[in-house]
């Protein structure tokens, strides 16, 4: 059975083949984030859960938190590193999400395109969940069973070979000539007017979204999918099934939220011990 390290270590392959800096846009990063923004940052403790290069982290530090914090399993860390140098506010630390526990929970944990990857995701949002203060917020983002109809049952077959082949194959030899008819029908989609019967078409609010992007930002998007020993389309019923069922959430303050018509953001605040 493939391991989460091993998942860590695939995605460390895409993370450091990767020019230096964020592969992603600010626009990206404040859609991520949304509904939180700077004010519930500035000024905090933050961790990130799953951190990659740190492209995320690199975005995070316009908000000015007074620590910001970075957990990855895999050697993707020595390029966040690289990507954070001379942030002293920076801590980057290589080690396995789902059992980490800071010795002093954060403000804000955020965790964004990690926990569909586990093995047990569940435990990763527990995680999520154990690492937060009391009153503190958490934010996830996890691809969603819901409006992937044609990645569950035609990309992800083929997910399941490609991840055993060397990583330059399934980069250049499959990632890349598979996503050159869905980088033109997104690309055509985002130009066409906004007709009802459009709206009806695969991935149509996925493919608006993605469209503002180069081909190279595609080819990351496919080279992700199709690298990954490890990938989970969640329903909303489980995400509601975690935050009902762990006693730490505050049910009044949670939020799940679709993004593009193919995943979940979703979040809230832990309790305080005294108040409940």
């Amino acid at each position: 059975m493939k391991t989460d390290s091993e998942t860590a270590q695939a995605f460390a392959t895409s993370w450091n083949n990767l020019p230096e800096g964020s592969v992603y846009t600010w626009d990206q990063f404040l859609d991520w984030m949304e509904p939180l923004k700077e004010p519930d940052f500035k000024r905090k403790r933050v961790l990130e859960l799953g951190c990659g290069n740190g492209s995320l982290m690199t975005h995070m530090l316009e908000w000015q938190p007074n620590e910001l914090s970075g957990v990855d399993l895999g050697d993707s860390v020595q390029t966040a590193e690289t990507n954070l140098a001379g942030k002293e506010e920076v801590t980057v630390v290589k080690d396995d999400l789902v059992t980490y526990r800071a010795d002093k929970p954060f403000d804000v944990t955020y965790c964004i395109g990690v926990l569909h990857h586990l093995q047990e995701p569940e435990k990763g949002f527990e995680s999520v969940i154990a690492n937060t203060a009391a009153r503190g917020a958490f934010h996830c983002w996890v691809y969603a069973r819901e409006g992937n109809g044609v990645i569950v049952h035609i990309v992800d077959p083929l997910r399941k070979i490609a991840s055993k082949l060397p990583w330059w194959f399934t980069k250049y030899f499959l990632a890349t000539p598979l996503v050159v008819p869905f980088y033109l029908y997104a690309k055509l989609l985002k130009v066409l007017p906004a007709w009802s019967f459009l709206k009806q078409l695969p991935l149509y609010e996925y493919a608006l979204w993605i469209g503002k992007r180069e081909f190279a930002f595609f080819r990351h998007v496919a080279f992700d999918q199709l690298v990954t020993p490890q990938t989970t389309y969640l329903p909303k019923k489980t995400i509601e099934y975690w935050l009902d069922k762990n006693d730490r959430v505050d049910p009044t303050s949670t939020y799940i939220i679709m993004r593009n018509g193919n995943s979940w953001k979703f979040g809230g605040k832990v309790v305080n011990e005294h108040d409940k």
